[in-house]
C-alpha cells in the first residue's frame, strides 16, 4: 500500500493541542499590538481603572501573575461596570505585545478590538481545558 503519508494527516488527535493554544495565544499578543498602535489601549493600572469606570472600556486584561489586590480589584470593578475580565499572560509578556516596560492590566477600548481578542482568548482557555 502507500505508505506516504499527508503533511495533513495527524494520527494522534491529541498531539496538536498544544500547539493550537500557542497559535492562540501568540494572536491574542499580536492583536494587543495592532491594537496599541491603534491607540485603542489603556496600559497600567490608573489607566486601566479610568477607562472602566468612565464606560471606554470593552475588555480588561489582567496578568496572571498580578497582586491579589490588584486581581481583586479589577475583578470587582469589572463586575460591578459589567466588563469582561480575562487573567492572562504575565506581567512581562502584556507589556513586550504593546511595546512597553512590565503592565499587570490592560484596557481595549475598541468594541471589534475586543471581540476579536476575546474570540482567540475563549479559544485559548477552551484550548487548555480539553488538554485536562
Amino acid at each position: 500500500m502507500n505508505s506516504v503519508k499527508s503533511k495533513f494527516h495527524n494520527p494522534d488527535p491529541s498531539a496538536g493541542q498544544g500547539a493550537r493554544k500557542e497559535v492562540n495565544v501568540n494572536k491574542v499578543y499580536s492583536m494587543l499590538g495592532l491594537a496599541m498602535k491603534a491607540g485603542k489601549v489603556a496600559s497600567g493600572e490608573f489607566a486601566t481603572d479610568k477607562s472602566v469606570k468612565s464606560g471606554k472600556a470593552w475588555l480588561v486584561i489582567v496578568s496572571e501573575d498580578a497582586s491579589d489586590n490588584t486581581r481583586k480589584m479589577f475583578s470587582n470593578m469589572c463586575e460591578f461596570y459589567e466588563v469582561p475580565r480575562y487573567f492572562f499572560g504575565t506581567k512581562e509578556e502584556l507589556g513586550h505585545a504593546i511595546g512597553k516596560a512590565m503592565r499587570s492590566s490592560l484596557a481595549i477600548t475598541d468594541e471589534n478590538f475586543a471581540k476579536s481578542i476575546r474570540k482567540q482568548l475563549e479559544q485559548s482557555v477552551k484550548s487548555e481545558g480539553e488538554e485536562e
